[in-house]
């Protein structure tokens, strides 16, 4: 072949590589941004670097006041109005008479088990302010402020707690163990984590239902994050593209376990975005952050984009009556935390610097919750008790014949041994 005509075949055989290598790499591309990364653009690098996740910086704490409760930037303010900052400020303080009261009783043998909420209450009130009476709430067990917000009264608080026979729940759950319909509260369960696939499964379900108004709210603590369940449900709620809330209260401890042996890399919030979740990190001791990062996130949540917030706070109390948390960390850390950083001291601020509140109105409203708390409790101390039937109830529209069997089994075992048994404590609805 003429040399020339050799050059000219050479370079258009290398002209039409060139051309299927640059159409291979775009297709390819194209593939990985569209099918394999949810649409986020894609690119090859000839570069060879592993990520360091120790170099990766840290997704950044939204707030809207500092330590003390001064707003920062004023076009963060929600500007609450004074009825609404009230109801925040009272459902906070109320929520922390009842914790004292109820913890003590817990120690006088009163009741079995209780769990406070101290240091947690811009949490609780922050978000549920936040929210529509009509969305779905399922609580992990330290959520009594989010029910407190949403009406539901201390004598159904106090029935809860001491299991008697008007308890919603007709006594058959461990106290804090709330739940409410009509409030849109799922009964709380006590195995850890078990409510956020539920939750997920909720919110698909409005969403197959087209109800676009309502979303479903799911708390957890940073302990449940660390578990199975978490990590399923945040998977199935991005790619369903699910109508949901995930609220991480993250209080530096699961149980005795501080976070820093639970995970690596960022937090919770952290592994919002590898999943596909929305994701904001908020200084939960800011009632006002809190506040505006749920508003948001339920905005968002209703285009079917689910939303993970991780609200970072610090638990001053024991993890439940159950432990001592002396054990695993000092006093001297925990004393600095209440004191550098309560959030029901950093909204007084907000209150009273607008003369919403002062010293006085502080010392008759404490006086009158603690007054309230103490005629519930001491009611709720007196009424009767659930009767064993309603052990076999409400599962069954009607009660399948092994039931039947065991209900009589166990009326014969009571008849034949009533007096190691407290019959005269239980509700008269159901004495034969």
């Amino acid at each position: 072949m003429h040399r020339a005509l050799l050059h000219v075949t050479r370079r258009a055989a290398a002209v039409r590589n060139l051309a299927s290598t640059v159409e291979g790499d775009a297709f390819r591309l194209n593939e990985y941004s569209s099918k394999y990364l949810g649409h986020r653009k894609a690119a090859f690098t000839e570069k060879l670097e592993i990520i360091n996740a120790d170099d990766t910086p840290a997704i950044p704490i939204y707030r809207v006041t500092n330590a003390v409760g001064d707003v920062i930037d004023k076009s963060q303010d929600p500007n609450f109005d004074e009825e609404t900052a009230l109801k925040m400020y009272k459902t906070m303080t109320q929520l922390n008479i009842m914790d004292r009261i109820l913890y003590d009783s817990q120690r006088q043998g009163r009741i079995s088990f209780y769990m406070t909420s101290f240091g947690e209450e811009g949490n609780h009130v922050g978000s549920a302010a936040a929210l529509d009476a009509n969305d779905l709430i399922y609580g992990q067990y330290r959520e009594a402020g989010v029910l407190l917000w949403r009406g539901y009264s201390m004598e159904n608080f106090m029935n809860q707690c001491y299991g008697n026979a008007d308890d919603l729940g007709k006594g058959r759950q461990m106290p804090m163990h709330f739940g409410t319909k009509e409030r849109n509260f799922v009964t709380i369960s006590s195995p850890l984590t078990t409510q956020l696939p539920q939750a997920v499964g909720s919110a698909y379900a409005f969403k197959q239902q087209k109800d676009n108004q309502r979303i479903v709210v799911v708390y957890f603590g940073d302990g449940a994050a660390s578990e199975g369940d978490a990590h399923a449900a945040f998977n199935f709620a991005a790619t369903l593209k699910c109508p949901i809330i995930f609220f991480c209260r993250n209080n530096g401890y699961a149980i005795s376990t501080p976070t820093s042996e639970q995970y690596g890399g960022d937090g919770i919030a952290g592994k919002g975005p590898a999943y596909g979740l929305h994701t904001i990190r908020v200084d939960g001791n800011d009632l006002l952050a809190v506040y505006n990062a749920t508003k948001e996130a339920r905005r968002v949540a209703l285009t079917n984009r689910p939303v993970l917030i991780e609200a970072m706070t610090y638990r001053l109390g024991h993890h439940s009556t159950s432990d001592d948390s002396t054990a695993y960390r000092s006093a001297e850390e925990v004393e600095t935390w209440g004191d550098k950083d309560h959030p029901i001291t950093r909204f007084y601020k907000y209150i009273s610097e607008r003369g919403w509140w002062n010293e006085e109105k502080e010392k008759e409203w404490q006086k009158e919750v603690k007054k309230r708390v103490l005629t519930e409790f001491s009611a709720a101390e007196k009424r009767k008790k659930a009767h064993y039937h309603d052990l076999f109830e409400d599962v069954y529209d009607e009660l399948p014949l092994r039931l039947r069997r065991q209900r009589d089994e166990l009326d014969a075992h009571i008849a034949e041994y009533k007096e190691h048994y407290p019959l005269e404590g239980l509700h008269e609805k159901h004495q034969k």
